[in-house]
């Protein structure tokens, strides 16, 4: 009983986010994967958001397939600003994406269709959603001896789980691909990765496309798990809580971005007194980060280091008792 007490709807709606987070993470980490500062994800979210929930409320639409359609909107839009956009490099790259994430902002701040800014609410939820389709299979709420409540937000939970292991094992085995393999050459010397007859614009668009695609995703499963939207929850605030991830956790292997995704979004829940200060707790890490370990806390060194050290004291116990 104590153990489902542990899985109070509020609790599970915070690991609910922490992976929603986290699949947002992987998406900002395949487009760094490319060398690539794109501050653009939050505006790829509302695009998808707002696609999604449009769908859902005014044309009826199945919820998954109106969030696939998001992302697939948001990838659209990418393929058509990334043309001339990922000419540019660095800090110029990023300011461009950064204005088009305003700029998308203050569209959706003034379209009627989106009410403004006063956002869309009443949304469809992932949870009653789930929770019909498992009645219509004859489970139900009292069959698992828990409330209707904590039922939908295990069920979200547990639908949310499944998608981010499906993503992070897709993007594991990108990692392992020739595509991979790619992606890193030209993140590591562009002008090598061009003399050495790779399509080095055709990889950095299919790498921003792809990312852009997963935020679209994220940002519909957003929409309808808070079942309430605003522009505002796509500000500059998200496009720094986004970045936060791969700049405090890491940029180099896929667990960095994870593992800023898991602190950045546990903390303000386990301090909660402080959730106030969400913004000043981040820039303070982020600050610390870059003075004490620049590449984040989790870089390809991190675990080279610890299997080292494992081999390590493996040899001395197979030397100690080798005398």
């Amino acid at each position: 009983m104590q153990t489902l007490d542990i899985l109070n709807p509020y609790n599970l709606q915070v690991f609910t986010f922490i992976l929603l987070n986290s699949i947002l993470a992987i998406s900002i980490y395949i487009t760094l994967s490319t060398g690539q500062l794109s501050l653009g994800h939050a505006g790829f979210m509302s695009i998808g958001a707002f696609t999604a929930s449009i769908l859902t409320k005014q044309a009826d639409m199945p919820l998954f397939i109106a969030i696939i359609i998001g992302g697939l909107a948001a990838g659209l839009i990418a393929l058509l600003i990334g043309a001339p956009t990922l000419k540019l490099h660095g800090l110029y790259l990023a300011i461009a994406t950064l204005g088009f994430g305003e700029v998308i902002r203050v569209i959706f701040l003034n379209m009627e269709i989106t009410n403004g800014a006063l956002g869309l609410t009443g949304l469809q939820s992932i949870g009653n959603y789930l929770y019909d389709f498992e009645k219509a299979m004859g489970l139900k709420a009292q069959t698992l001896g828990i409330s209707v409540m904590q039922m939908k937000s295990l069920s979200t939970f547990v639908f949310m789980l499944l998608l981010f292991a499906f993503v992070l094992f897709l993007t594991l085995r990108l990692n392992r691909s020739r595509l991979g393999r790619a992606f890193e050459a030209i993140k590591a010397d562009e002008t090598a990765a061009r003399a050495m007859g790779l399509q080095v614009n055709y990889y950095k668009m299919l790498a921003f496309v792809i990312g852009s695609i997963l935020a679209g995703v994220c940002g519909g499963l957003f929409a309808h798990i808070t079942t309430t939207i605003t522009p505002d929850d796509f500000n500059y605030h998200k496009v720094v809580e986004i970045l936060s991830y791969a700049v405090i956790g890491g940029s180099e292997v896929v667990w960095g971005p994870l593992f800023g995704a898991l602190v950045l979004t546990a903390l303000p829940e386990v301090l909660r007194g402080l959730a106030e200060y969400k913004m000043l707790m981040y820039g303070l890490i982020m600050v610390g980060v870059m003075a004490f370990r620049p590449h984040g806390l989790i870089g390809a060194d991190t675990f080279q280091k610890l299997f080292k050290r494992r081999r390590g004291k493996s040899s001395d116990k197979e030397a100690k008792g080798g005398v």
